[in-house]
């Protein structure tokens, strides 16, 4: 089960297009969704949230809380929409393909995947982007 909270103005327009996205990914990973929960907050929120969670006093884009147990993943990751709205600006990319991103990012984190190294940073944007291409296959 995959669930949307909103702590902000931002409403997907589509959940169930990014519910079937991301259990596709996650199944390519060879993976399922137990309970998986996005939650959409605001720069001030997110900072709160890092700052109580993970000891970090800085905006960041996602946090993610998750659990993996025999393959079936659950948790939460809560995205920042301001961070999202700023990075697509910065990177001069659409606004919605930087949500997937980091959408994916967060569900990468639960199924083991880091970015503090290089080696792992790079593993961690290739599979962010074969999962952006998975966007618009059909899902079934």
């Amino acid at each position: 089960m995959i669930d949307f909270v909103y702590n902000t103005d931002f409403r997907l327009s589509n959940k169930e297009v990014f519910s079937r996205w991301l259990i596709s990914v996650t199944k390519v990973e060879g993976y399922l969704i137990d309970t998986l929960v996005f939650l959409f907050v605001d720069d001030n929120e997110i900072l709160e949230m890092n700052k109580k969670f993970l000891k970090h006093d800085y905006y960041t884009d996602v946090i993610t809380f998750g659990d993996l147990k025999d393959k079936k993943i659950s948790g939460d990751i809560a995205i920042s929409i301001e961070r999202v709205l700023d990075n697509s600006k910065t990177y001069g990319v659409e606004f919605e393909d930087e949500l997937k991103r980091v959408m994916v990012h967060g569900l990468l984190h639960i199924m083991g995947y880091n970015d503090k190294a290089s080696n792992d940073k790079s593993v961690m944007s290739q599979k962010e982007k074969k999962a952006i291409k998975m966007f618009h296959v059909k899902h079934v």
